[in-house]
């Protein structure tokens, strides 16, 4: 809604509504600006018309308030800013009729007929499974075959050139690996909680997350080095990848419940803007991980933990900062294809009894916050400021989770 509308805002308005992708409503007291807008916005009230100004976020109200079809229903600022994200599209939904849920036994054996969701799943479990064989190495042998031909060294050589720097790899894996297992945890929410649902966010949200995600391959563009074992994961899933989001969902199957207890709403509401930070904190960090590993490749905590310099370790291997570049370059990629999840989710998932998305949202926080934390104290390099962030992120995440489960994981009486 927009109003008042003068004539000196019609040229306004009509440059303002080109290419929009919602309803637009304008109101005006001038018959001439009603005249000149009616072919462009979806309706113009007079001030005569009946409107319906709803005062509350409450979702029975506006049901009620749409059901005449002869009133226009217009929410006020403050209602918006109440009941936060998603409040149009919540309203929708529970106008809508929905249809059953498909089970997960009907899906049946044959690939060609898998339903998206399912496709969205399997990129989910294989990301979890990469993770943790991505972890299991770095625990293991650190470094594989082609890791050794590209470095020039073995395992005891790189050792022996720094005797933190094996340490240093696998303080870079190990987050690598619980990033991938929270983008796996993530990814298969969205595919059975949203996606099978017929949720068109839910797979807007996968598709953003892993258009960035699986796009970070081409950063070895800037290294020269083509990690077999990522390239491979990648072949295999992006074509599930592909199936998944290939087309919104075709129908609606949710359900509605009502918003509650005031007090949890809020209190979930809270919650809601704390996660939302922490998603947008996340992709910022992410980011300047991406933009480190891919020019410094090292912040000044790194070399105060390693105790040398660029130049040293440029001097044991031509290919060893490139190879460290790689992996940071990588980390920072999965951070923003996990952080642009979380706050997608967080933004429009945001619905009474979805517990899928407590969930979700709580299992890759613990993939994606403990294993850094714990190598981290495993091999000294505990440098406050440089763990800061991941503190920070535990202690906003824990605060949100809990104060938006009863809402959340709410069940019908």
């Amino acid at each position: 809604m927009v109003a008042p509308i003068g004539r000196d805002e019609v040229d306004l308005v009509r440059q303002a509504v080109v290419g929009r992708r919602c309803p637009v409503f304008v109101r005006t007291a001038d018959p001439a600006v009603a005249a000149a807008l009616s072919s462009h916005v979806d309706a113009v009230l007079t001030d005569d018309a009946d409107v319906i100004e709803l005062t509350t976020p409450a979702i029975a109200d506006a049901l009620v308030a749409l059901k005449d079809g002869a009133k226009a229903v217009a929410a006020t600022p403050a209602t918006l800013v109440e009941a936060g994200p998603g409040w149009f599209q919540r309203v929708a939904e529970a106008a809508t009729p929905t249809c059953p849920l498909p089970g997960l036994r009907e899906v049946g054996r044959d690939p060609r007929r898998w339903p998206a969701w399912w496709w969205g799943l399997w990129v989910g479990i294989g990301m979890i499974c990469a993770g943790l064989g991505a972890a299991i190495i770095t625990l293991g042998p650190v470094l594989l075959w082609y890791d050794r031909d590209f470095l020039g060294l073995d395992l005891h050589q790189v050792h022996g050139t720094n005797h933190n720097l094996v340490h240093f790899l696998q303080h870079d894996r190990v987050t690598m690996a619980g990033t991938m297992v929270a983008i796996g945890v993530l990814y298969t929410g969205l595919a059975i909680g949203g996606i099978r649902r017929g949720w068109p966010w839910a797979r807007n949200a996968y598709l953003t997350s892993g258009c960035i995600g699986f796009l970070t391959l081409f950063y070895f563009l800037g290294f020269g080095f083509v990690e077999p074992l990522h390239t491979a994961v990648t072949v295999v899933l992006v074509p599930m990848f592909v199936l998944a989001t290939r087309r919104p969902p075709a129908r609606p199957q949710w359900t509605f419940m009502a918003e509650g207890p005031e007090h949890h709403r809020r209190r979930a509401l809270l919650g809601q803007l704390l996660l939302i930070i922490t998603g947008l904190g996340l992709f910022s960090g992410g980011l300047a991980v991406s933009i480190v590993g891919l020019t410094h490749v090292f912040v000044p905590s790194d070399l105060a933990f390693l105790h040398t310099s660029p130049e040293n370790l440029r001097a044991a291997s031509p290919h060893l900062l490139p190879f460290i570049a790689h992996d940071r370059a990588g980390f920072g990629g999965a951070l923003m294809a996990a952080a642009a999840a979380i706050t997608l989710l967080s933004a429009w998932g945001w619905r009474r009894g979805e517990a899928w998305v407590w969930w979700s949202l709580t299992l890759a926080a613990i993939a994606g916050f403990i294993p850094p934390t714990l190598v981290h104290v495993q091999i000294g390099y505990t440098d406050f400021w440089h763990l800061a962030p991941v503190y920070l992120g535990i202690c906003l995440t824990t605060l949100a989770v809990v104060l938006a489960r009863p809402y959340l994981c709410a069940r019908l009486p």
